[in-house]
């Protein structure tokens, strides 16, 4: 089966510990698709500008992701700068520039109206509710992020009311409920529709609840943590790729994609943007897969 990402496509200029990067390719529709491409069959809905280099267009390509929903128009691409402090925990966003993004409306290609998984980038919970209308997808997932829990809540509460699955850090959890407890905050958010919550953790993993179920899963460790940027995208990608890839969302295999995301996040992580997704394949991500059942059995 195959998923629809609609999201951001950017060029990010990051800074980290480990050393600083100019307009490389970006955003959370990018890195879901090229996680999710390595499961199933990935339709990506954006836009960008006359600028984006054709080289990112060609890796999309490279990777299978169906590109009719891809728009290309006047102006330029969406920019966003941002510098980590030593921990890589904390960022400070230094630029913002929406460019053609900010007159974005998507629009999604039959195709990409019938695929069966629905995965809705953070975009404004506005332009979340357009693609609702548009779609026929069974299975649908949001994620969001603090600026539209303050700015944009009433859209966002629709939205939210209208989807089966959510993904969110464990501070937007607090933003969102009130409620400073992560269990009970997750079930709070369940009661505001998604009956899936997925409460994103960064480097402490993250933490499954459905229903009065819960399931947790640590990070992958690792010594070279060169750019966290797109990590939780890359996570959403790969969870959203093995559901469709098994075409299930029963427990058992929501347990499977959560340890699948956690794993192609951490490969993210270990480059400059999507560098090192760019270049991984099914092989990479079981042998690491391998690596991490050996950390979590006892």
């Amino acid at each position: 089966m195959s998923v629809t990402v609609v999201g951001s496509i950017a060029l990010d200029t990051v800074e980290t510990p480990s050393g600083k990067t100019e307009e490389e390719l970006g955003g959370a529709a990018t890195y879901f698709a090229l996680a999710a491409s390595n499961y199933t069959r990935v339709h990506l809905v954006g836009v960008v500008g006359e600028d984006f280099p054709l080289g990112h267009v060609d890796l999309f390509k490279a990777k299978g992701i169906i590109l009719d929903g891809l728009e290309t128009v006047p102006g330029k691409t969406f920019r966003w700068a941002g510098k980590y402090h030593q921990d890589m925990n904390e960022r400070d966003t230094l630029d913002t520039q929406l460019n053609v993004f900010e007159q974005f409306h998507p629009k999604l290609p039959e195709a990409a109206r019938e695929a069966k998984f629905l995965f809705l980038g953070n975009i404004h919970p506005s332009l979340q509710l357009e693609v609702l209308e548009q779609t026929q997808a069974q299975f649908v997932a949001l994620d969001t992020m603090n600026l539209w829990i303050h700015t944009a809540r009433e859209d966002l509460d629709r939205a939210m009311r209208r989807v089966d699955a959510i993904l969110i850090n464990d501070a937007e959890v607090k933003d969102l409920t009130g409620e400073p407890n992560l269990v009970k905050g997750a079930r709070a958010v369940a009661q505001l529709g998604p009956r899936i919550v997925i409460a994103k953790k960064g480097e402490h993993g993250c933490l499954l609840f459905e229903d009065e179920q819960f399931f947790a899963t640590p990070a992958m460790p690792l010594e070279n943590l060169v750019d966290p940027t797109g990590a939780g995208d890359t996570f959403g990608g790969g969870l959203m790729g093995y559901i469709a890839y098994k075409d299930a969302t029963d427990p058992a295999t929501l347990r499977q994609a959560i340890v699948h995301g956690t794993i192609i996040a951490s490969f993210a992580c270990q480059a400059f943007g999507p560098a090192r997704l760019a270049q991984i394949t099914m092989n990479d991500i079981l042998q690491r897969y391998d690596a991490f059942r050996q950390l979590v059995t006892f």
